[in-house]
């Protein structure tokens, strides 16, 4: 079995949007954005136990229905500039009253609906080295990036224009999955627990924050489908 099988996926999933209202029981391919992050996890080799935290009723029913436990959030820390650290860890004081926690702790955000089961998997496979205490979904970037005021930040635009082939890689976070040790989260209270690793992921597909981005995912799962 591997060293990073058994682990304990948590899906914040809270109510409130205000860009996309209900934006977590909004669908894409006809499965609403919670209901995919739970399928994924459950497709994942490592995850043993899947977990939403809302404060929502009718997103609490969609998890249950897919077979997903739930933890209730409370109010407070379920607004707009709540973390999803404040989640996570209220998740795991409360998993902790019905018993141990798994040593491994996955993050997936229903924002990214097009996440595998594989996918969290290749996460998952970089806390097999002991020396790494959490990692992280990346998306390579081929990019010319630029500061407001006409700085390059990955190139000189003073000297011979680079081919992007050239560019030392880049690589964007893409806010789909994390996954750490459950003791380092608790003791340092974020997903980045050093020593991390960024693990790279091909086509991770968008990430939901505008209604053009939802539109965009349903026509991509959409082509997928057809």
């Amino acid at each position: 079995m591997s060293a990073t099988a058994g682990a304990l996926a948590v899906i914040p999933a809270r109510g409130g949007s205000k860009g996309i209202p209900g934006k977590n029981l909004q669908k894409v391919g006809g499965l609403s954005l919670v209901a995919r992050s739970v399928q994924a996890a459950f497709a994942s080799r490592g995850v043993d136990r899947v977990v939403v935290s809302t404060d929502d009723d009718a997103i609490a029913m969609e998890a249950q229905v897919h077979g997903a436990e739930v933890v209730c959030r409370p109010v407070a820390i379920a607004g707009d500039t709540a973390s999803s650290e404040s989640a996570l860890l209220h998740a795991l004081d409360t998993l902790e009253q019905q018993g141990p926690l798994p040593p491994l702790l996955v993050f997936l955000q229903c924002t990214s609906p097009f996440t595998s089961g594989a996918q969290i998997d290749q996460v998952l496979t970089a806390l097999e080295n002991p020396e790494i205490n959490s990692a992280f979904a990346v998306a390579p970037w081929h990019g010319f990036l630029w500061r407001s005021d006409g700085r390059g930040i990955n190139h000189d635009p003073q000297q011979p224009r680079q081919r992007r082939q050239d560019l030392e890689p880049a690589f964007l976070e893409t806010g789909a999955i994390y996954a750490m040790s459950t003791a380092c989260f608790r003791a340092e209270g974020s997903r980045f627990c050093a020593p991390w690793q960024p693990v790279v992921i091909e086509d991770s597909g968008p990430e939901i924050d505008t209604p053009a981005d939802l539109a965009l995912c349903r026509s991509l799962a959409a082509l997928t489908a057809s």
